[in-house]
């Protein structure tokens, strides 16, 4: 980062004082052509000559310039796209356009609107940049900060040459930021304000009087920035600190390239410190200083160039000053940076794989700096630290330095290499953060960590004890992440580090992901998720295989981002590691086995109705103890939570905890315990008692009007609703029953009514209709022909219908249902893909299952999500005399899988593979027009 300087400019009233002048540094192109400054300044000469009255003339000179900014525009960004990393010289080329322009209309207003030819002492006036600008580092879109100085209270003189300056960039579509100001004014502003503070650090001198501007300066080093360095650190890293909180971790997905985590402005942030602190006016000065290596500073370079040259593409995609990186950006990025699909992976994941790489050598360079801060005094020690002054007792080949760990001798340190690893165990064990010199030690000496290292006792020991010891593992593997050392020690794990999931469901980087899941198991371990998780909170309180679970956490999506199944992949990589790391053979087993069902208890779950014995059945068939099932319960829990702060719910919550109970259930006292027969009649039992006050003949007439599924498919809550629904109903009723499910974070939606072909897909209808995301379905029909749905729905935001929105809800429903409203029209204007969805791409697989119930065919469905995807699904097979029992509903961010328990018109299954490519193809048709509906 070099602050540009002046170029020879001199005060804009002296005779023959060019325009601009040609820039020092390398441009993107021949700066001629950006902006010809001869002929333009010919052009301008000849329209003096033309002048008729001065705002016609101005008019003349923005209709100009206002060419020429777009011809130069045009060719910077065309170099660009040539040139696609050549970020340096693109900042520097728009910053030069800029001067070009801002000095024309500076030229304009001293020398034809304003001349002034013997200015007296308070009649001087300079024109310096400020912020971005004055750095030199501008974007396509970025804004003009202007500062015009001068000595004393602003004359008239300078008032009417400010203002007509002004008119002209503005009319010239510039988005200028200015002040007008004397020195006195700056310095006593820059003294209240970090942030105007910050913008006079880099100035930069453009036109007018240059002494004016060198007072300016040694004014502010003398009387502003000396003596004041510790408390503009701690400003600005306070500003740091509150911007990441607004912005998110540098692993979140849709990072902001500019404001958020590893991103510009934390380089930027960095070098203003160095500059107040340091007085450097480029960072490469910061290595004679010994603030950073030469190894540093071609990383801090090649991250800033990086950075710079997505930000410059995001804008000329955008056309507007846009920071965040989107989805739908993302793709269009990766491509103008020439990033290409391989390796089973698209070239987004790779560009956004490299973006979060240098977003973490960003934090690694502002630990550096801020550690030789500290050491310097400038940066004060933490208030509990400069209280609570305490040594901790470190081992004798560690020294304790600004509270940080760190060597005491190189030399000795490294001839032992399992040192590499020591370092994490002693941080952990004292609670002392590493300083940055051992870090700089450690990632400089990582080749030392071989095949022999690898394979020696002690050093798997040291490992499992970093994971299992201490409590805390979650410090231990992210800086053994960030420094290069936990993919040395486990080369499988390289590949996932900073690997990006091109989708809406994973909020985290793959490594990342694997550190949040581990953390999770440490924080149910120190029992402080207990009200949240009291399942997996008392199966580690009964006792755990827990060195088993922690090594299958760490493995469990390494398999990630290669053209086979992960799960697959994981589980052979989990069969060399697992040994590798020292575990016996049983325990290994186990290992591979977990990695390679991690997803089992969450899809049967999610994807499954675990109403049905079939599915439970299977599933503990596939599980087959107590022990795995504890195992992957607490697996599945850590991993779900893993993906994003928001994904595990009180909906998941339930699911995961029914799955446990009935399979623990099996496995303990066998598939007698949930068979139909006996959960029909634990029903039956259930309601009599709850409907203990109706007439016998009545209850009687209940309890014998459903068929078993009905018994076993819903809790008897449902069951009390639906007999009082179904209490004297009329053949042509529609009742509607909607009542909050806490324990589930849904609405539950009870419908009832006479049956007939297609009711299941206008209910559908009717609740995409009022905005409701229908996350599970249940459908019945009684033996005397009423229908009887339970349909669990969310708003758009994941929660449960506010209480006083449901008058509303049950209006438009009733609504619908009666025909009122035509819901294949009504429904376009609400089945819309979002803008930033549509760069996803989600093939559609669908399955047909006769193995997974007992008595129907499940029909899977795996495509993207939509509002009137259901609706679509549901109408095709009502259309094709499907009878839907029903449906399960598991969506994962732009991705949907919905499971249909389905029968022909028979009461059968659908064996028939003509059946089934029939149905396969008209639910595709059903889906692609969908698709093109929502997009158009």
């Amino acid at each position: 980062m070099t602050l540009p300087q002046p170029d020879s400019a001199v005060p804009a009233s002296e005779p023959g004082t060019d325009i601009v002048t040609l820039p020092k540094d390398t441009l993107i192109c021949d700066p001629e052509q950006i902006f010809d400054h001869k002929s333009i300044r010919a052009d301008l000469d000849a329209l003096v000559e033309e002048k008729s009255d001065d705002r016609a003339f101005r008019g003349a000179v923005v209709k100009l310039l206002s060419t020429r900014r777009k011809e130069g525009m045009a060719r910077i960004a065309d170099s660009f796209r040539e040139k696609p990393f050549a970020a340096r010289e693109m900042t520097r080329s728009y910053t030069w356009l800029t001067d070009c322009l801002v000095g024309c209309a500076f030229h304009v207003a001293t020398t034809q609107l304003h001349p002034l030819p013997n200015p007296t002492e308070s009649e001087r006036l300079a024109l310096l940049a400020v912020g971005g600008y004055g750095r030199g580092e501008m974007a396509p879109q970025s804004d003009v900060d202007l500062l015009f100085l001068t000595p004393y209270k602003i004359t008239a003189w300078a008032e009417s040459v400010i203002e007509s300056m002004l008119y002209i960039l503005w009319d010239l579509r510039l988005k200028v930021g200015h002040s007008s100001r004397t020195v006195k004014d700056c310095l006593r502003l820059g003294g209240e304000d970090y942030t105007i503070r910050t913008a006079l650090l880099e100035n930069r001198f453009l036109w007018g009087d240059e002494g004016l501007a060198t007072e300016l300066n040694k004014r502010l080093r003398a009387e502003l920035f000396t003596g004041t360095e510790r408390e503009f650190i701690e400003a600005k890293l306070s500003e740091r600190e509150a911007r990441h909180l607004k912005q998110g971790e540098r692993y979140v997905v849709e990072p902001n390239v500019k404001e958020g985590k590893g991103g510009l402005r934390d380089l930027q942030s960095l070098f203003w410190i160095a500059k107040y602190v340091y007085q450097v006016t480029d960072v490469s000065e910061l290595v004679a200083l010994k603030v950073l290596t030469k190894d540093e500073l071609e990383s801090f370079i090649d991250a800033e160039n990086f950075l710079w040259a997505v930000r410059g593409h995001l804008h000329l995609i955008a056309g507007r000053p846009v920071e965040q990186l989107t989805f739908d950006v993302q793709v269009e990025v990766a491509d103008r940076l020439g990033y290409v699909d391989r390796g089973g992976r698209r070239a987004v994941e790779h560009f956004m794989q490299d973006y979060f790489r240098k977003a973490t050598s960003v934090g690694d360079l502002t630990r550096i700096l801020l550690t030789k801060l500290e050491a310097d005094h400038a940066k004060a020690a933490p208030l509990m630290e400069r209280i609570f002054r305490r040594r901790r007792k470190v081992k004798p080949e560690y020294v304790v330095i600004n509270n940080r760990l760190a060597v005491v001798d190189d030399e000795a340190f490294l001839s032992d290499k399992l040192n590499l690893l020591r370092i994490f165990d002693e941080g952990l064990r004292t609670g002392l953060l590493i300083h940055p010199d051992a870090m700089r030690l450690v990632t400089a000496n990582l080749d030392l960590i071989d095949d022999d290292m690898r394979a020696n006792k002690e050093a798997r020991k040291i490992f499992l004890g970093l994971l299992l010891k201490h409590g805390n593992p979650e410090r231990a593997l992210r800086r053994m992440n960030e420094l290069g050392v936990l993919a040395a020690f486990l080369p499988e794990f390289e590949p996932i580090v900073a690997m990006m999931q091109f989708n809406m469901y994973h909020s985290y980087t793959v490594d990342e992901h694997t550190i949040q899941v581990i953390a999770n198991l440490d924080r149910i371990e120190r029992d402080e998720l207990r009200e949240e998780l009291p399942l997996s909170s008392d199966i580690i309180k009964s006792g755990i295989n827990r060195r088993v679970l922690m090594v299958a956490l760490l493995l469990h999506d390494i398999g990630k981002g290669r053209d086979i199944d992960h799960s697959v992949l994981g589980a052979q990589i989990a069969r060399r590691v697992a040994p590798a790391l020292g575990l016996p053979k049983a325990e290994c087993e186990t290992v591979e086995w977990l990695v390679r069902y991690h997803l089992l208890m969450s899809d049967t779950a999610q994807k499954r109705d675990i109403a049905d014995p079939r599915t439970v059945r299977d599933f503990a068939k596939a599980v087959q103890t107590v022990d795995r099932l504890n195992l992957l319960t607490v697996l599945t829990v850590c991993d779900i939570r893993g993906v994003g702060p928001d994904t595990w719910n009180n909906w998941k919550a339930v699911l995961i905890r029914a799955l446990y109970r009935q399979t623990k259930l099996v496995l303990e006292d066998g598939m007698e315990a949930i068979t139909r027969e006996n959960r029909g009649t634990e029903a039956k039992k259930l309601l009599r008692k709850e409907l203990a006050d109706w007439p016998a003949k009545e209850l009687k007439r209940e309890t014998g009007r459903h068929y078993d599924p009905y018994w076993q498919g819903l809790h008897v809550t449902a069951h009390k609703v639906f007999a009082e629904l179904l209490r004297d109903i009329q053949d042509d009723e529609v009742r509607i029953d909607l009542h909050p499910d806490e324990d589930r974070d849904a609405t539950r939606a009870c419908f009832a009514m006479a049956d007939h072909p297609g009711i299941f897909s206008r209910m559908c209808g009717a609740l995409a209709l009022v905005g409701a995301n229908i996350v599970d379905a249940r459908t019945f029909t009684s033996k005397d022909g009423y229908a009887t749905a339970a349909f669990w729905i969310q708003d758009i935001e994941g929660h449960p219908f506010e209480a006083s929105r449901l008058p509303r809800l049950r209006q438009m429903i009733e609504k619908t249902l009666r025909g009122e409203v035509l819901t294949t029209e009504a429904i376009k204007s609400r089945d819309v893909i979002k803008k930033r969805e549509r760069a996803f791409r989600v093939p559609t697989t669908i399955t047909f299952d006769n193995d997974g119930s007992d008595i129907y065919t499940i029909i899977e469905v795996d495509t993207r999500d939509r509002p009137g995807l259901l609706f679509d699904l549901t109408r095709t097979l009502a259309n094709n005399n499907v009878y839907i029992a029903s449906a399960v509903i598991a969506t994962f961010g732009e991705q949907v899988v919905d499971s249909f328990y389905v029968k022909d018109m028979f009461g059968l299954k659908f064996h028939s593979e003509a059946k089934q490519r029939t149905l396969e193809k008209r639910l595709r048709e059903a889906i692609e027009k969908g698709v093109e509906r929502a997009t158009s």
